[in-house]
């Protein structure tokens, strides 16, 4: 269940009589339990209560009291032996009166009126398997009007299929624009009287809802006209007392669907709501999954928090704002600079959405604005900041409508916070038509045409938001000379995962020429993004798939942006962006902050923590700004490493445990030509497949077996009517490809790993083993490679140099093994890395037969293997300085200085 369906159940929980008996089951229903759990805790096979009431182990102890004991109830609910048996993780007391709760891992607790308590769902989502954040707990109005919204559309659509068709999608998402805001504003003043709109709906409809639609109808219409053109429009004396709101909101057809009696009654229901409530930071991404099909099924669930976005426009602009404000102080002449200076700002969203970080730039800096008028003693002074100059590109129709909406409703609540009710009544309607949102392809479309550089002018000449002509015929800034930033959140989208549309537009971007590979779709907005910053001094700063900083993507990718003279001014590296409640399979991903270079130290975040530094490399590592070349042999000097043996056989030189056996025992054959072979998941997993080996000089002896000769010959069937390199095998059908092995022992590389692990677990093998092509091999090595390629030093190489499978870390040699810079090693440092490589392979053999897979799973890694690691790191990490890394961030730091100085080439 999604939060929106949890709301709604307990909601309908707490409007029905108190049922003390089946309270605590119904409760446990309304958070997604399924009927055989609820009949096992009623039967008492999984109910471990010691008083009376209802024990779900590792959930809640539920009980329910007489009248005036919650209290007493809760705590002995809280001391009883059961609750910490059975690590419950939340009490629940309630009389059917009042209800109090509390959440035994965090303290937290609520006490509230039982009819109350659906206010507070938020606090028990973790009961269904939810990770909850602060914003949704908060949120509970917006997770409500939602849910209510999303099931009058659905209503609407069962007797109106033709408004859900992609020719009138755009009406019916107008249309739910429109009751949004009527729900707004006859709670907030706006209309005359409270619950205005609603009230007059069911006076003046039917109650079997058949003219519902031209009652709405009506009152979109008197909303577009104006006081002194009424009459002569005819409209019904009863829509006389709404206002004229215009702004192109009520313009246009007042085509309403056809309501049946449930759709008129969820209508009414969701006027009762208190509009007041409405968060537009969050409310926008909620709204567009009532039109959305494919976001309706997580509703209430994703949405971009406001501590995330202000982790992107704090270190953009908003910090130096507050800077500068404390810096004036209380001197009103540079107040006044500021306050003209915040006027003039643009912020621009190319990848928009619902408007998200639009809206939160807006507050962010009306509350600045606020401060300094407080500081003038100009608390009445009216904003000079100008929705118009918050601009946005986004694709689909209705998030763009959304997020104009959600930046009207902003405006409204900021002058009512810091101007009072009265005044923001005043100079609230009627609403401008301004387009400053754009529905678009932000890749297709000239962003210079949406957001002009300073003393530019608007070349874009767009309708207004609801696709009606303006009078004007372009819309301008109301501030020219001001900064642009730059923002926004694109599209997660791999090069696998694009469309061929998609495909063709990041190559337009790059120019015909560029071969993109598989870069990010994210990457689009990136150069385009540093183009308008090169061209204009803009700043700009984005939220991306951290990949664009990993493994090829680094050198298909920023050369285009650094040419550009643009540098990274600040980044925040490796966070989890989704707040995607129960698929917490959240996108990794960087911010990354873009100006034109210059000398200024720059700002390298971890979590809430910030760092000054010279320079940020492309792989958002400080100090260095080199990007890593491919190699085709190690810049060390180690031996190196080589791909697996290929077969190209059909399969046919390759042998189950079984058959292996049989051959062996049923015929004669020298072991020699019956070898174990290992790809990287035989290895990790611990199965076992062999394969025939078979020399030139073995080549007569296998003949002489029907089964191998006949093995053979097929391979020679398949090799001929194959490709040009299977052709070119055909004169030696008996043997691999590549026919690599052995003379003392070889280390086994997987080429994918899973990117849980601590440590990539590269193995040593017996020299008669075989090497398949799903992995690589180093061949012959002194243990002492072992101990490097075992480290956290080499992780921290390849989590960011390597490439992704999905999420699983692709090892390449090329760009992770040949580059990884190892210093000069005495005697006595092989010595020492041999002793601990050495102490890792014992500590893995005293586990057998447990699988290489098991033994490096985080949560399983034995306690002898991982101390073994951490000796053999705190070996290694004294050779490169002497003594432990503090973190990753220094790890890198280190070896890129010397991949730097290893690769520096020396003049003539």
């Amino acid at each position: 269940m999604n939060a929106v369906e949890i709301e709604e159940a307990i909601s309908a929980l707490a409007e029905q009589p108190f049922d003390a008996q089946e309270f605590p089951y119904a409760f446990l229903e309304a958070f997604g339990n399924k009927a055989t759990t609820l009949k096992r805790l009623r039967t008492g096979a999984s109910n471990k209560s010691d008083l009376g009431g209802v024990l779900q182990t590792n959930n809640i102890h539920i009980a329910v009291c007489d009248e005036g004991e919650v209290t007493q109830t809760l705590a002995e609910l809280k001391a009883s032996p059961s609750t910490t048996k059975a690590k419950a993780k939340f009490v629940l007391a309630t009389d059917g009166t009042d209800l109090e709760a509390e959440d035994l891992t965090t303290g937290e607790t609520i006490a509230c009126a039982y009819k109350g308590f659906p206010d507070h769902f938020g606090f028990f989502l973790p009961l269904a398997g939810i990770s909850t954040v602060k914003q949704i707990r908060e949120s509970s109005f917006d997770i409500k009007a939602t849910g209510r919204l999303n099931r009058l559309y659905v209503e609407l659509l069962k007797d109106n299929p033709e408004w859900g068709t992609a020719e009138r999608r755009h009406d019916m998402n107008h249309f739910m624009a429109r009751l949004i805001f009527c729900f707004f504003a006859e709670d907030t003043d706006i209309f005359a009287s409270a619950d205005q709109f609603t009230k007059t709906i069911e006076q003046m409809s039917e109650r079997d809802s058949s003219n519902t639609h031209e009652v709405i109808s009506e009152l979109f219409r008197a909303m577009n006209t104006k006081a002194e053109d009424r009459t002569s429009a005819g409209i019904a004396r009863w829509a006389n007392a709404f206002p004229y709101v215009n702004g192109g909101l009520f313009s246009g057809t007042t085509d309403v669907p056809r309501f049946s009696r449930i759709a008129r009654s969820y209508l009414i229901h969701i006027g009762s709501l208190d509009w007041t409530k409405i968060n537009p930071d969050i409310f926008g991404s909620m709204i567009q999954a009532v039109a959305d099909e494919e976001e309706r099924g997580a509703l209430g669930m994703h949405y971009t928090s406001v501590p995330n976005i202000l982790k992107v426009l704090n270190p953009l602009f908003l910090d130096d704002l507050r800077e500068k404000l404390e810096e004036a102080g209380d001197n009103p002449r540079k107040l006044l600079n500021l306050r003209n200076r915040i006027a003039k700002i643009r912020v621009f969203d190319p990848a928009c959405g619902s408007g998200n970080f639009l809206v939160i730039a807006y507050k962010e800096m009306r509350a600045i604005e606020a401060k300094i008028n407080a500081r003038r003693d100009e608390a009445d002074h009216r904003t000079e900041i100008p929705l118009t100059n918050y601009r946005g590109i986004e694709l689909r129709d209705f998030p763009a409508e959304v997020a104009r909406l959600a930046l009207i409703i902003a405006e409204y609540q900021c002058d009512v916070t810091y101007r009072g009710q009265k005044e923001a009544l005043a100079e609230f309607l009627p609403l401008d038509a301004l387009n400053w949102i754009t529905c678009g392809n932000a890749l297709e479309v000239d962003w210079e045409s949406i957001c002009p550089p300073t003393g530019g002018d608007v070349k874009f000449t767009s309708d207004d938001l609801f696709h009606t002509p303006l009078d004007q015929a372009e819309i301008d800034f109301a501030n020219e000379g001001g900064e642009t930033y730059l923002c926004g959140n694109p599209p997660y989208l791999g090069g696998k995962g694009q469309s061929a549309a998609q495909k063709g537009e990041l190559a337009h971007t790059f120019g015909e020429k560029q071969k993109i590979g598989e870069l990010d779709y994210v990457s689009g907005w990136i150069l385009k993004g540093a183009k308008y910053v090169a061209k204009h001094s803009a700043r700009a700063a984005f939220v991306v798939t951290n990949s664009v900083n990993q493994g090829a993507q680094v050198h298909q990718l920023w050369p285009h942006v650094f040419k550009l003279d643009v540098e990274i001014f600040f980044a925040q590296k490796d966070f989890k962006w989704s707040n995607n409640a129960t698929n917490n399979a959240a996108v990794i991903c960087s911010i990354i902050g873009l100006a034109k270079t210059n000398r200024k130290p720059k700002k390298l975040f971890f979590d809430d923590l910030s760092r000054e530094v010279d320079t940020i490399g492309p792989y958002l590592v400080p100090g260095n700004d080199a990007i890593v070349q491919q190699a085709l042999s190690p810049i060390s000097g180690i031996k190196p490493i080589i791909t697996g043996n290929s077969p190209y056989d059909g399969g046919h030189l390759l042998l189950s445990s079984g058959e292996a056996r049989d051959l062996l025992q049923n015929h004669i054959v020298s072991s020699s030509i019956v070898k174990k072979l290992y790809g990287s998941r035989d290895y990790l997993n611990g199965e076992q497949r062999y394969c025939l080996w078979i020399k030139d000089s073995d080549l007569p002896a296998a003949n002489d077996v029907p089964v191998i000769k006949d093995r053979i010959e097929k391979v020679l069937e398949f090799r001929k009517g194959g490709g040009q390199v299977a052709k070119g095998l055909a004169s030696r059908p008996h043997q691999f490809r590549y026919t690599h092995e052995a003379k003392k022992h070889l280390i086994i590389a997987p080429r994918v790993s899973s990117e849980r692990r601590a440590y990539i677990p590269f193995g040593l093998l017996p020299n008669d083993c075989i090497v398949g092509d799903s992995a690589q091999a180093i061949y012959d090595a002194e243990i002492w490679h072992l101990s490097l390629l075992l480290s956290l030093l080499h992780m921290s190489w390849v989590r960011t140099l390597a490439g992704r499978l999905k999420t699983d870390i692709r090892y390449s040699s090329a760009l992770c093994y040949n580059t990884f810079p190892v210093p000069k090693l005495t005697e006595k440092n092989k010595a020492d890395m041999t002793r601990s490589a050495e102490d890792i392979l014992l500590a893995r053999e005293a586990h057998f037969p447990t699988t290489i897979a098991d033994l490096y799973d985080p949560e399983k890694m034995p306690a002898d293997l991982r101390a073994a690691h951490e000796r053999n790191d705190e070996t290694l990490e004294r050779i490169y300085i002497g003594r432990r890394f503090r973190n990753d961030t220094e790890r890198l730091e280190k070896l890129f200085e010397l991949y730097t100085k290893m690769t520096k080439k020396v003049p003539a």
